[in-house]
């Protein structure tokens, strides 16, 4: 039962590109931003410091996952609207 739950909701996500340049680039940039969103947190230096940004490690890693989070769902959707 579970599995074709799974077949039935895969049919219906849309394809994702093969990581090219571009794709890199969107997730270069959106992790960039988050980082330096980071920096205007609260608590940045929480925890271990980074040696050359004013971050915490935890905070570097929070940031660096969260501009994956969003550098994806750009990616997706500009393969949505067929732009890349």
């Amino acid at each position: 039962m579970t599995l074709l739950t799974l077949l039935a909701a895969a049919a219906t996500v849309p394809a994702t590109p093969a990581i090219n340049t571009t794709v890199a680039a969107i997730i270069s940039v959106s992790c960039l931003v988050s980082v330096l969103l980071a920096t205007r947190i609260e608590k940045p230096q929480v925890g271990f410091k980074l040696p050359v940004l004013p971050l915490s490690i935890p905070a570097f890693i929070g940031a660096m996952c969260f501009g994956h989070i969003i550098g994806v769902g750009i990616v997706l959707g500009l393969t949505n609207i067929g732009a890349i």
